[in-house]
């Protein structure tokens, strides 16, 4: 026995609607009793003109077919009045928990023979053919009972939000300032929780448990499409900077292996020739399987690796010197040029060297326009908030909310012990990839290595996952009413990884793509999506526009909207004056 979430209309109206249309949540759980059906409905009232002081106290479903319920319920009616009314629902969309819609299911409206009117002698038992499966066709109603438990809910989320934005939070935070850091990682980890909120609450209303249907059902097609491009940016913006990492850290690692103590010319320390051979020879044959089974694994090996990664770091914090040596080199260096005496120099330069280990806790320059958007593409999980939901077990919207909170509240302490120990380590000398600052240490460094080598196999087997739902989305934009190809199958894949792989060649460094994509879809996908879908989803009859919630939510919209705005103006203006200095390019 499991339980099935149906969205209705319900048909015709009665006493206390006023002639409109109500919209219901219909939960079925059927039980098979001696080969003949007997249903049991529980309803939730959730929008609608039957909210405001009615309910159903008892509901059974008599019959079911493919686009049509009928219903037999007792609804009071309010004061003296009570009523047993036949309802017939129409059928607006199934919603299968732990199945994504790839699109709303045709509706039939109800005409005066199919409407089904049960009598006080009638049986509601159907016959035996009661949603019996046909061989030639599928059935309709797909049966779902969410079996993740909460624990396990938190890991996959976890998961899901932890990424190589972790990279450059030390630099943000080099570019912030500690306190200045602190307050704005807490504004967007706060922020993000409550957008999850609103997207639990537009889930609940129309029962729909994937992002880019919310944006169907909000704005027709066009909010399909939007929310699908978004995603798909802010994957293909994933993609690139775990090809930039190894773009950026492999050399290292074959250098390390090969005992060389400077890069040499060769093409296998060339990070364009080897992420090119990494994607052809690994991503591509794994892109191109049809499913990827159990390689789904190597998501939660990546978690696993980012934690490596955190503890690594909180390590080298006490074991790196501070000013490194070289640059107590470059000081040196500077004095030698310098017409004075020795002593005063030398004065000079500790003076430097001290002032270069002291931390800030408040900075502002052309630099921290980044850090807005290097956090929000760190904390964007919201695709896979829905998803998460639907294999919940026991699922409620305070529950998956806890599950968010708790997700949030993890990776919020990890980001932030990873970009303080970062920066207490380099201070303004830290590359906007962290990782790839070690190399200034010690290249041959045994713990480091490790890292690097576990950091390159995790994001290495994580690309051609990502690159599964861009494909499918392609598909769906594109050829949408088409049979599988394998032409189109690999052709897809193809494009997708020569255009990343020119993206990460010709990008002089992985703060270009934490910026763009942490500036254009991670604000749609965090702020502005989830709070419109909330407004237009939201019925006027539980929430009228100019309600607190519905004013709160077109606020959180606008100030998405502005940050956007603000972090793509001074990142263009960056790239135009030229001050950039980022490091860590290859």
């Amino acid at each position: 026995m499991s339980w099935r979430t149906h969205v209705f209309k319900l048909y015709p109206p009665v006493a206390g609607s006023r002639g409109q249309q109500a919209e219901v949540h219909v939960h079925v759980c059927p039980e098979w009793t001696s080969g003949r059906c007997v249903t049991a409905a529980h309803f939730l009232w959730e929008s609608g003109p039957w909210a405001q002081g009615m309910r159903v106290t008892r509901g059974t479903v008599c019959s079911v077919t493919s686009d049509c319920v009928s219903v037999r319920t007792s609804v009071p009616g309010g004061g003296r009045r009570a009523m047993e009314a036949p309802l017939q629902m129409e059928m607006v969309e199934l919603v299968p928990n732990g199945k994504h819609l790839e699109g709303l299911l045709p509706v039939a409206t109800p005409t005066a023979s199919n409407q089904r009117v049960e009598g006080p002698g009638r049986s509601c038992v159907e016959g035996e053919g009661f949603l019996q499966k046909s061989p030639s066709k599928e059935p309709h109603f797909t049966d779902f009972e969410g079996k993740t438990s909460f624990g396990m809910s938190v890991f996959n989320l976890s998961n899901a939000i932890m990424g190589s934005g972790i990279l450059g939070l030390a630099y943000a935070m080099a570019n912030t300032g500690i306190i200045l850091f602190l307050f704005l990682l807490t504004a967007v980890a706060l922020l993000s929780s409550y957008s999850i909120h609103l997207l639990l609450k537009s889930s609940g209303i129309v029962g729909i448990r994937a992002y880019e249907q919310l944006g169907y059902r909000a704005f027709g097609t066009p909010g399909k499409l939007a929310a699908a491009l978004a995603i798909t940016l802010q994957n293909i913006g994933a993609m690139s900077s775990y090809l930039y990492i190894i773009k950026s850290e492999l050399p290292l690692v074959i250098q390390t292996f090969l005992n060389l103590e400077e890069q040499t010319s060769g093409w296998y320390t060339n990070g364009n020739y080897l992420v090119i051979l990494v994607s052809v020879i690994v991503i591509l044959p794994l892109a191109l399987m049809r499913q990827l089974g159990y390689l789904g694994y190597s998501s939660g090996f990546s978690l696993s690796c980012m934690v490596f990664f955190l503890i690594a770091v909180i390590y080298k914090k006490f074991h790196v010197p501070c000013p490194l040596p070289l640059h107590f080199a470059n000081i040196t260096g500077n004095f030698s040029l310098s017409e004075v005496i020795k002593e005063e120099g030398q004065l000079q330069m500790e003076t430097d060297a001290t002032a270069f280990c002291i931390p800030s806790y408040f900075t502002l320059n052309t630099q921290t326009a980044y850090t807005i958007p290097i956090m929000a593409f760190a904390f964007v999980c919201h695709p896979e908030v829905l998803p998460i939901y639907t294999e919940l077990k026991d699922p409620s919207k305070r529950k998956m909310q806890h599950i968010s909170n708790l997700s949030i509240a993890v990776m919020y302490v990890m980001y932030f012990l990873a970009a303080l120990f970062g920066y207490l380590t380099f201070y303004d000398g830290v590359e906007s990839e962290l990782l790839h600052t070690y190399s200034k240490v010690d290249s041959f460094d045994v713990l480091i290595l490790c890292v690097r080598v576990a950091v390159l196999t995790a994001v290495t087997l994580t690309v051609p996952i990502v690159l599964f739902p861009v494909r499918r989305a392609i598909q769906q934009m594109m050829f949408q009413d088409q049979e599988f190809s394998w032409l189109r199958h690999v052709l897809i894949a193809l494009s997708l990884l020569t255009c990343i792989n020119l993206l990460v060649i010709f990008a002089p460094n992985i703060l270009g793509i934490f910026g763009v994509i942490g500036a254009t879809s991670a604000p749609c996908l965090i702020f502005i999506f989830p709070a419109i879908f909330y407004f237009r989803i939201m019925p006027i009859e539980k929430e009228p526009a100019r309600s607190t919630p519905k004013i709160l939510a077109l606020c959180f919209a606008a100030l998405g909207l502005l940050l956007m705005t603000m972090s793509l103006s001074f990142i263009i203006i960056d790239w135009v004056s030229g001050t950039s200095q980022h490091g860590g390019s290859h």
